[in-house]
């Protein structure tokens, strides 16, 4: 058995292993990254990135409709799902290479394989054994399947860029995120949408105005909601199509294909945690201090695999504010996981940063939160026959009217959030934004306009 001995060994080349492998390489530390599949993780895989070109394609879909609006003579013919699949691996392909390319030019080791702690600081991928000094585990997570009859039958997010064709009738289960961009697609494509979803509104996690806000657009857009329902099995008919059986007796269906879209667990099978000591948390992610700190000394874990904010530019963060601390001799560095913005590359996307107003209200109290809201249809769509609604919201608290929360559904929230974030996080107050000039005309100017 070969044997070799790193500072670091990275179990994972998704976002924030690769982030963390680079970093520490900065500082001297030699360092080994295990992947046994492609580079890149979820995100440049199965996730953001994919998924923001299947976005474009939506949009650019949305856009050809109100085109005749502006005084455009088009005819909107099919569209040629195979031929963007096609553009679509290509390019993540390059990016894979990309990566490759470039672990090979900071002189990270790539080791292809499964890895398996064996002890302390020994791990085994293969016939390759990797003595390590300090060891990062970052190897992501997987779409989740419940446990009823026929969920095979279903696809996951992971499924849906497998798929060579564009379904017709398609229905989705779930509210979060992922739920919701995956019906916006969809249905901006040309499919009919219908959502299976547990509660009474998607997007359960953020604040009100933003989900009831999203709901109504997609229900102008003819996404079909089913609510309070919960899967007790789903089916296929003799003619191939599926049907979702409700734990209340209702059916749904039928559809040529459905999405489970619940939630997602973290990838630990076989890597032998146990062997090494290393403990989950009562939902089965790794147990982690603030300072990604397993109780295993010399042994970390960032992104989703610990279940804090299962976004990608946040697994980015953490693993290079880790390498900072332990190779970069920053003590204290670490990532601070409140205030982090978000985006939902809904139709229209959806933007948000700090708390919303429940949250608000539970943690200062009612008296304390004044909160500032403005609502508007877009001038891009002044002309169109589409009049989706955007809305924004600033919560404030104490009377210097402290930001802690910035939401807005509407287009262009995607772009105009990173900023606002910035203000957030430097504790901008309402006079700030007030004393702001605004940008005429644009829809981010209502957020230093509102009243």
């Amino acid at each position: 058995m070969a044997e070799r001995s790193f500072d670091l060994v990275v179990i994972g080349g998704g976002s924030g292993g690769l982030a963390c492998a680079q970093r520490a390489v900065e500082y001297g530390a030699t360092v080994a990254l295990v992947e046994a599949s492609r580079l890149g993780g979820t995100c440049v895989n199965v996730g953001c990135v994919p998924k923001k070109v299947m976005w474009n394609a939506a949009q650019i879909a949305q856009a050809a409709h109100d085109a005749r609006h502006y005084g455009f003579d088009l005819t909107v013919g099919a569209h040629d799902w195979p031929a963007l699949k096609r553009s679509r691996d290509a390019y993540i392909e390059r990016l894979n290479a990309i990566y490759e390319r470039n672990l090979a030019q900071r002189n990270v080791h790539l080791v292809r394989g499964r890895a398996r702690l064996t002890g302390p600081s020994e791990i085994e991928v293969g016939d390759v054994h990797l003595d390590a000094g300090h060891v990062v585990i970052a190897t992501g997570g997987r779409p989740a399947v419940p446990p009823i009859p026929g969920a095979e039958l279903g696809y996951t997010s992971d499924g849906f860029f497998a798929l060579e064709d564009r379904p017709q009738r398609v229905a989705v289960v779930g509210s979060g995120y992922i739920a919701v961009e995956l019906a916006g697609i969809f249905a901006a494509l040309g499919s009919s949408v219908e959502m299976v979803i547990r509660r009474e509104r998607v997007l359960r996690h953020f604040d009100v105005m933003l989900a009831d806000g999203l709901m109504k657009i997609m229900r102008d857009e003819g996404v079909v909601f089913h609510d309070h329902a919960v899967p007790r099995a789903l089916e296929r008919d003799a003619d191939g199509s599926l049907r979702l059986l409700l734990g209340d007796g209702r059916i749904v269906g039928p559809f040529d294909a459905l999405f489970w879209a619940i939630g997602r667990d973290p990838l630990l099978e076989d890597l032998g945690l146990d062997r090494a000591g290393v403990a989950l948390d009562g939902s089965g992610f790794i147990a982690v201090d603030p300072f990604q700190q397993t109780n295993v000394a010399r042994h970390y874990a960032i992104g989703d695999v610990t279940g804090h904010v299962a976004l990608t530019p946040v697994a980015i963060a953490a693993g290079r504010r880790l390498a900072d601390r332990v190779f970069g001799g920053m003590t204290d560095r670490r990532l601070d996981y409140n205030n982090v913005p978000t985006v939902v590359f809904s139709h229209p996307p959806i933007g948000t940063v700090g708390l919303s107003e429940a949250e608000a209200r539970d943690r200062y109290g009612n008296e304390a939160v004044t909160v500032f809201t403005s609502g508007f249809v877009p001038m891009y769509h002044a002309l169109t026959e589409r009049k989706p609604r955007a809305q924004m919201k600033l919560v404030t608290t104490g009377p210097e009217h402290r930001i802690v929360g910035c939401h807005v559904i509407g287009a262009g929230a995607d772009e105009m959030l990173q900023g606002f974030a910035v203000a957030l996080k430097m504790g901008a107050t309402k006079r700030d934004f007030d004393d702001t000039v605004a940008i005429h005309p644009t829809s981010a100017e209502e957020f230093v306009t509102m009243r």
